[in-house]
């Protein structure tokens, strides 16, 4: 690193608030995660990021519209990685490929999954909030999105041959029911390794779906 001339100091970079907010979202995540939505104070999420309990308005209005953004961003992720794994692979192979990626996780992200299942309920309540209600609004629409994107590419399937005619719509809300409620019991670190709980399920969410032969991964 080339050293200042003139005695002078390297400005140091000021924080991004950009930055800031992602760390609040990470923080609350595991907080959620791990304590529980209704038992995390806010206080302590300011605590843990180094930052004054009110500087937490700036960013968000409320411990509710932080968890809905939680909500929001994650089911955008999973639609982003839905999309990109399904374009790479065939039918049969994606569909396997898309189920397995559903537990190839982190901890922190076996955390926010936690807080999307437990949580969920929360976003069928309008609020009188303009931000908590957009961001509401947002997280709804992604979840209602996920929903029908797998129910089209399962109707595709069915189309082409690959699966037994059936309900898309039920189809679909079967599958990722059953991916949900994953997230109701593991923890990390406990008697089952998530390679273990992927190995179990995703055989029996192929079943559920028609497709009886599973490809190795």
């Amino acid at each position: 690193m080339p050293k200042p001339k003139n005695g002078q100091k390297h400005a140091q970079p000021k924080p991004s608030s950009r930055n800031k907010r992602a760390e609040i979202l990470s923080v609350a995540t595991d907080y959620f995660g791990e304590q529980g939505y209704e038992d995390t104070k806010w206080a302590d999420v300011a605590a843990a990021v180094g930052v004054g309990s009110t500087a937490l308005y700036h960013y968000f209005e409320s411990k509710l519209h932080c968890l809905y953004v939680i909500m929001a961003e994650a089911i955008e992720v999973f639609r982003k990685d839905f999309d990109r794994i399904t374009a790479e692979h065939d039918f049969v192979e994606g569909i396997e490929a898309v189920l397995r990626a559903g537990y190839d996780l982190t901890e922190h992200e076996v955390q926010r999954n936690r807080v999307l299942v437990a949580e969920q309920g929360l976003v069928g309540s309008r609020r009188n909030s303009a931000r908590e209600e957009e961001a509401r609004q947002i997280a709804r629409a992604r979840t209602h999105d996920l929903e029908v994107v797998w129910a089209t590419h399962l109707t595709r399937g069915m189309a082409q041959g690959f699966l037994p005619e059936s309900d898309p719509q039920l189809l679909a809300r079967a599958v990722l029911g059953l991916y949900n409620s994953v997230w109701h019991w593991y923890r990390p670190g406990g008697i089952l390794s998530l390679k273990e709980v992927e190995d179990f399920f995703v055989p029996r969410q192929l079943a559920m779906i028609g497709l009886t032969e599973v490809r190795s991964s």
